[in-house]
């Protein structure tokens, strides 16, 4: 499956971002869908997951209650709306697929999109 996301920018401390990833090539209903980050130095970090259903999702401590992941599978698409958005979100943002069990590993996700960047403004 390819992945495609989109949507980021340059936000003042306190707004709103809705990134989107769209994928082709593969069943969408066959995957779990994650968001991460990674910031200038370092390590890619986990943000948020979805299950293929979306009736479960996962976030990170650092995330929970400011960003909202979800999915349409009719569009073959995830979403990441993030709001209350800090100076510490800024980094670059990835979508990453992968089947069988969810996960919040890096190393379990087979399939990546290219990054958006995000960036927030003190």
């Amino acid at each position: 499956v390819q992945l495609q996301a989109s949507g980021g920018g340059l936000v003042q401390t306190g707004g709103s971002l809705r990134l989107s990833c769209a994928a082709s090539g593969g069943a969408f209903t066959s995957y779990h869908m994650a968001w991460f980050r990674q910031a200038p130095g370092k390590e890619r970090e986990f943000v948020a997951a979805i299950r293929w259903s979306g009736y479960s999702t996962k976030y990170a401590d650092s995330v929970n209650g400011r960003f909202t992941i979800g999915r349409d599978n009719a569009k073959d698409t995830v979403y990441l709306q993030m709001n209350s958005l800090k100076p510490e979100d800024t980094a670059v943002y990835y979508c990453a697929a992968k089947n069988r069990v969810i996960s919040t590993e890096t190393y379990e996700y087979h399939y990546w999109g290219q990054g958006t960047q995000v960036t927030v403004s003190s």
